[in-house]
């Protein structure tokens, strides 16, 4: 690349640089094998369980939430 300006570049030019900056920073890294801790299906399911929000009962769905906001909406001022 010759250009001194990102402006000056050509599209190839910067594609390049973009996938040669990527490469260099994911070269960089700790392994995301490393990163990531195995866990097991189970695992996983008992974390989404203690993690689900249910709202109380007798709120309303989010399609009453939308229909009552688009009522309001549609009152006049």
């Amino acid at each position: 690349m010759t250009a001194e300006r990102v402006v000056d570049l050509t599209m190839d030019e910067l594609k390049t640089m973009i996938a040669q900056v990527v490469d260099e920073r994911l070269g960089q890294g700790e392994p995301l094998e490393n990163i990531v801790k195995k866990r097991s299906l189970q695992e996983i399911m008992d974390s989404v369980d203690r993690h689900r929000w249910t709202p109380p009962s007798g709120s309303p769905t989010g399609s009453e939430m939308i229909r009552e906001e688009r009522q309001q909406w549609q009152m006049p001022m």
